[in-house]
């Protein structure tokens, strides 16, 4: 992944986008802070795409209920206020 100013890429834009249809992403910055990215639209689909969360990978794992450890009960303790 090359780095490159932005005014720099505003004169060598096209050839960014051939790059990044190629596959090698670009970082564009000003003054010297990464401000932005080219890349595939390909790659962008794949960098979007909804990663689930682990309370619905749990919810929705295929376990039956033979293969979790029975719980035992907690003994309570007391509280003074």
């Amino acid at each position: 992944m090359k780095t490159i100013e932005i005014e720099d890429a505003e004169n060598v834009f096209l050839t960014l986008l051939d790059d990044a249809i190629r596959g090698d992403d670009s970082v564009i910055t000003h003054q010297g802070e990464r401000v932005a990215v080219i890349l595939s639209y390909d790659k962008y689909q794949r960098l979007k795409q909804t990663v689930p969360s682990l309370g619905w990978l749990l919810a929705n794992a295929p376990l039956e209920e033979d293969d979790l450890p029975v719980r035992k009960p907690a003994r309570c303790r007391l509280l003074e206020f």
